[in-house]
């Protein structure tokens, strides 16, 4: 269940592990760190019949990382109930402590790095697409004092496959109506370090392709955002502006278009300003069950065009993370009005009646 990308990187992995040593260095070992995740989740939801909520297996992972002098391959491959998919799957090279180039199933640089939230959950940006994103493409990071630039080409989304909508990352989908999927987009990141804050604007551009009519569109989308540490605070700041094209040849003219992750598609405004607010403390504990809790709370307000069938979302999570060690247990609730994953049609989009939803997520977690 891979692409090609996927096969690739799997066999640069087996090349570094069967290379002769005389073909690095000779100090040059390799260097295989195995890890992974088990992890079990209780979710209760004020708009369903289930009064009890539902406690149970939601995901186990595998980590497999190796370096081998200035190459290495870092991927991940996860097994939730109802389908498996790639979460990355990377080879790259270190030139030096300022250049490093990886190519495969990669993160997108775009907005803050590496989460534009604090909880399981995530900001409303991820499920947009702006948030957390693996495409398969080839990225060059460059270092130079106090900024760091990411420079990006992704060729389509890590399953080349639209109408696959079991995978991690949330991408352009086909659904009966809108038979559309990611064509290519290019991406652009500068960020600068200042003191403990870091400050950064993105661009990114590309394609999108209607699979039935044969018509490509154009997409794009720009961020600025503060990512700022005062001791025990963080306070994250972004907005973000995105666009995809409209045409009767898109199947967009009504100004929505598909996404998809988890198993569900599901529709968003083409065109939206979406404006993030999180905030979160640390308190240090260091007991026998805990050493440290995380309380946060992160919301993101997706405003849209005045246009029929429209409609602004909001998300909002409170909640704190529990950390022991390896161990982390996610206490959220979430609320949402009109928006995915809280009850909502979709995000952006106007299906009826708006009104608030919530629910009640607790998830534990091993990390190894």
């Amino acid at each position: 269940m891979c692409n090609n990308w996927t096969k690739i990187s799997l066999a640069v992995l087996c090349g570094l592990l069967a290379a002769p040593t005389t073909s690095f260095a000779e100090e040059d070992e390799t260097d295989i760190k195995l890890g992974g995740a088990v992890r079990l989740n209780y979710g209760w939801k004020d708009y369903t019949d289930d009064s009890d909520g539902q406690f149970d297996f939601e995901l186990f992972a595998v980590d497999v990382d190796i370096t081998k002098g200035k190459w290495f391959v870092d991927s991940q491959f996860r097994f939730y109930q109802s389908f498996n998919a790639v979460h990355h799957a990377e080879v790259g090279y270190n030139f030096d402590e300022s250049d490093r180039v990886a190519v495969g199933v990669s993160q997108v640089p775009f907005g803050i790095s590496p989460y534009s939230s604090h909880g399981f959950w995530f900001g409303g940006t991820y499920y947009l697409g702006f948030e957390d994103d693996y495409d398969t493409g080839a990225k060059w990071t460059h270092k130079a004092g106090d900024w760091t630039f990411d420079t990006a080409y992704f060729f389509n989304s890590e399953y080349d496959d639209s109408a696959r909508y079991g995978r991690y990352s949330f991408d352009v989908a086909s659904i009966d109506g809108r038979d559309n999927k990611e064509d290519g987009h290019a991406n652009f990141r500068a960020q600068y370090q200042w003191g403990d804050h870091v400050i950064g604007a993105s661009v990114q551009g590309g394609k999108f392709r209607n699979r039935t009519t044969g018509e490509k569109g154009e997409h794009a989308a720009a961020a600025v955002h503060f990512d700022g540490r005062y001791d025990t605070w963080n306070i994250q700041l972004q907005h973000i502006y995105y666009y995809f094209e409209d045409a009767p040849e898109l199947q967009t003219a009504d100004n929505r278009i598909a996404m998809s992750a988890f198993d569900f598609p599901f529709e968003i405004a083409a065109e939206a300003n979406v404006t993030s607010f999180n905030v979160a403390k640390t308190f240090k504990v260091g007991n026998e069950f805990v050493d440290k809790v995380v309380c946060y709370n992160d919301f993101t307000y997706t405003a849209t065009k005045n246009e029929p069938g429209l409609t602004d979302s909001i998300q909002n999570v409170t909640g704190c993370t529990l950390i022991k060690n390896g161990l982390y247990t996610y206490i959220d609730w979430i609320a949402g009005k009109n928006m995915w994953f809280a009850g909502g049609p979709g995000i952006g989009v106007y299906n009826g009646p708006e009104k608030w939803r919530s629910r009640l997520n607790i998830n534990i977690g091993y990390y190894f």
